[in-house]
């Protein structure tokens, strides 16, 4: 076993977007919207679509190669491969374990896990923890989603809001103290699983005939609550896991919120304290990717410069289950 480390930190980050992009002068000719309705409402003017044979596992290995390229790591040194994602290849084997064989990793522990959007959240904390225990030295994160593939594209309400595409982390060991992963905030509450959901496909509801039928196997969405929710949620995430740590609101150098609405993080800013321009925003060209929101906005905000040494970043997220996280980092 190989010492405990002192600290946790990101080693490379990656993405992965497909070509194809959905505008929503797209969406208005298939179903009955329109740009500024969309817009207006959520901040969203396009979302990527994957190709029909590109599936959640190509994306996650697509952007996992470009954090090893940006950790200066081969294949092979990774030990760990977490996944989160709603949206699997396949219900087993786990999307992780088809990672792995696509990037030629031979010898490593690989797991999938679900918590919707807030999922890259929650396998930063699992990750850092098994860093933590000495066991593993490189853990690749990933999250990536094809939410094209279970969307109701006549559900308007719906289908203008998600898009595709995956985003990687690279996390390890230091023993350099208080930098890199300083603490994590999660929760959950089941009793509010009907809000965010899809009935069909497992085994509560298998597939058959009339559940296809039925339509069962699309996202399902009440919206006015999961709006209320998640920013409920996510300011008593940010608020509690800033007092745990004796930092105020003002001392964040850079948010990165799950990219679901911007209305939603409009208010966050508003109750926070933080003025939006220190909230990291690509909702506009993406959409809601889901378990890849966070770690796409990562991706693009560490390349941009947006993070400084000594910099304080919070990443806060929401999603069905009901699930919510937040994850405080410090730039090495």
């Amino acid at each position: 076993m190989n010492a405990t480390p002192r600290s946790v930190v990101i080693e490379g980050t990656g993405s992965y977007t497909p070509d194809t992009i959905k505008t929503n002068s797209n969406l208005a000719e298939i179903v009955n919207t329109s740009d500024e309705w969309i817009f207006t409402r959520t901040g969203i003017k396009e979302r990527r679509i994957a190709a029909e044979n590109e599936s959640a596992s190509d994306m996650g290995a697509a952007a996992a190669w470009r954090a090893l390229e940006a950790a200066k790591l081969d294949a092979s040194d990774i030990d760990l491969v977490i996944v989160a994602t709603i949206t699997p290849d396949m219900p087993f084997p786990s999307t992780a374990c088809l990672v792995q064989t696509k990037l030629g990793i031979t010898d490593a522990v690989c797991m999938d896990i679900e918590a919707a959007c807030s999922g890259f959240v929650y396998i930063m904390e699992v990750a850092a923890s098994m860093i933590r225990s000495g066991r593993y030295r490189h853990a690749l994160i990933i999250g990536t989603e094809k939410l094209s593939s279970i969307l109701d594209w006549e559900d308007r309400t719906t289908c203008v809001l998600f898009g595709d595409g995956a985003g990687a982390a690279i996390i390890g060991p230091s023993d350099t103290p208080d930098i890199g992963l300083l603490d994590f905030k999660l929760g959950s509450d089941g009793a509010q699983g009907d809000v965010l959901y899809m009935p069909g496909g497992g085994s509560a509801n298998p597939a058959t005939l009339d559940s296809i039928n039925d339509r069962l196997h699309f996202l399902k969405m009440r919206g006015r609550e999961v709006f209320k929710l998640a920013v409920k949620v996510m300011e008593q995430a940010a608020q509690e896991i800033l007092e745990q740590n004796g930092l105020e609101p003002d001392q964040l150098s850079c948010l990165i919120p799950h990219q679901a609405n911007l209305r939603i993080i409009e208010l966050l800013s508003s109750r926070l304290n933080v003025p939006m321009e220190r909230f990291y925003l690509n909702l506009e060209k993406y959409g809601n990717t889901s378990a890849a929101s966070i770690p796409i906005a990562l991706d693009e905000a560490i390349r941009s410069g947006r993070t400084a040494p000594g910099d304080y970043t919070l990443l806060v997220a929401f999603g069905a289950g009901l699930t919510w996280g937040a994850a405080l980092l410090k730039t090495p």
